[in-house]
Parts: structure tokens; C-alpha cells; sequence
């Protein structure tokens, strides 16, 4: 399982339900009694829960570095997903979001979840091979498709899983009540936020694809094709500086998210 820093987690779900909870719905939260939130980090979707249901809201979760952030808002116990710390029946609602593409064996995931619940089971997860980025620097929506499709042939874990999570709920034994999708956007304008800046640098000095080289060689891209692909990712992101020097960068990326729903 792939492991995430809290900084992360912050900045990817940053905004994340502030504009619609819609797609929430069939989870029925204001009737449930007891939620359980697998996977919770540092509380982001835990903290959506709590101030939708009248009931109580526990997160779990294997790092407890991240419990202890999510603990300022909600009950925590520390926990595995596939082994979970609770008898069965206990919760009438189990639900992650953006764990399962992060897992090995989502189904038995999903099978345990559906062990500890007594009526729903929910996965909230983005199909990241259909993130669509629109940039004011047009070398950027390429090398980021570019990019992307090295890091997912690379990627041991189906980080695309959220559009076909049916699949994973019926191998889990798991009846699909109703799936609807939610995207997820993210923007980029002035004034520039201090992350906004600090990526922008990561850009201009090929840290962002750094970390992600090990993944992307593990693929079909070949040295030669990464060090072409950094180079000009370089290049990108020093014409980001400059439009943001002259405050004329924009950048909208959505992530499509998709909330499939179960009973147990």
C-alpha cells in the first residue's frame, strides 16, 4: 500500500465537497447512527460525515501519524482495512474515499468492510486516468497527459478503479445500490497561494517527476524517455514562473470522483 504525507492529503482534498454533497446522498448520512470511515487520514471526508449525520462518525486508519491529525474532529482507532478492529454488524455505514485504488486486493477491502456493517457499504474513488487539466501554458496539458499515462503503467495498485468500482463491490459479494459521479475541482489563479508558488518551482527544477521516476521506469518508459520528459518538464515550469511573475498563469484541473454505494 502506498503511503501519503498529511501535507498531501490536505492539498489534494483541499475544497473537496465545499461546492456539492449531492452526490452523497444515497448514503443516507442524516439517518445513520454509527459511520465508520476506513481509510480516514487525516479526516477530510471524516469531518463531511460528522456534519451531515446526527450519529457518531469513527475514523480508521494504519498510520497513526495521520489519526492524530484526525482525531482534533472525530473519534479515531487505529486500524487495518482489511483486518478491522471491530466485531461484525457494528456500524450502518462503512465508507472510504481514495483508499481502495491504493490497495492490492480492493474486493477483500471491501469484503471486510461489508463484515462490520449492517446495511450500507460505500467507496468514494477518482478514476485518475480521466483527470483533465486545462492550463494558460500550453506545454503543460501535454507533458501532464504524458506524465500520467508513464506513472499509471508504472503503478502497481488500478489507481483508475473509481468508474468501475462495481466490479470490486460484486466480487466482494456486495450488491451496487447506486454509483454517481462527483468531480473534483481544483484551481489555480491569482493570487497565487503559497503551495501554488512552491509547485510551480518543483516544476522548473523536475522534483515533482523525481519522486515519481522509480514508478514511471517501472512501466514501458525508458530512461532516455524520461530524461527527454523531465527536460521539457523543466522547461514548462520555468514558463510558469514567468506567467506567474506577470500574473497571467491559470490552471483548472478536475479529478473525476465516483461514489459507488452497496448494501451489506
Amino acid at each position: 500500500m502506498r503511503e501519503f504525507s498529511e501535507t498531501y492529503l490536505r492539498r489534494t482534498r483541499e475544497g473537496m465537497w465545499d461546492d456539492s454533497r449531492v452526490p452523497l446522498e444515497p448514503l443516507d448520512l442524516e439517518t445513520r447512527e454509527r459511520v465508520l470511515d476506513v481509510g480516514c487520514g487525516t479526516g477530510e471526508l471524516s469531518r463531511v460525515l460528522a456534519s451531515e449525520c446526527s450519529g457518531e462518525v469513527i475514523g480508521s486508519d494504519v498510520d497513526r501519524r495521520l489519526l492524530s491529525v484526525a482525531g482534533e474532529h472525530v473519534p479515531v482507532v487505529a486500524g487495518d482495512a482489511f483486518q478491522l478492529p471491530f466485531p461484525d454488524d457494528c456500524f450502518d455505514l462503512v465508507v472510504c474515499q481514495a483508499l481502495l485504488i491504493n490497495l492490492p486486493e480492493p474486493a477483500a477491502a471491501l469484503a471486510e468492510f461489508a463484515r462490520v456493517s449492517s446495511e450500507l457499504v460505500a467507496a468514494v474513488e477518482p478514476n485518475n486516468a480521466a483527470v483533465d487539466v486545462d492550463s494558460s501554458v500550453d506545454a503543460e496539458n501535454d507533458l501532464e497527459r504524458r506524465a500520467r499515462a508513464a506513472y499509471l503503467e508504472g503503478i502497481e495498485t488500478d489507481v483508475a478503479l473509481g468508474s468501475d468500482a462495481r466490479e470490486a463491490f460484486e466480487a466482494a459479494g456486495i450488491d451496487v445500490l447506486e454509483t454517481r459521479q462527483y468531480d473534483h475541482v481544483r484551481t489555480v489563479e491569482p493570487p497565487y497561494s503559497e503551495h501554488s508558488l512552491t509547485a510551480a518551482r518543483r516544476k522548473a527544477t523536475g522534483a515533482g517527476l523525481a519522486d515519481d521516476r522509480e514508478t514511471m521506469l517501472s512501466g514501458e518508459m525508458t530512461e532516455a524517455e524520461y530524461d527527454d520528459l523531465r527536460s521539457e518538464w523543466r522547461q514548462m515550469g520555468r514558463t510558469v514562473i514567468d506567467q506567474m511573475e506577470d500574473g497571467e498563469y491559470r490552471r483548472t484541473e478536475a479529478v473525476p470522483f465516483f461514489v459507488t454505494v452497496g448494501r451489506a
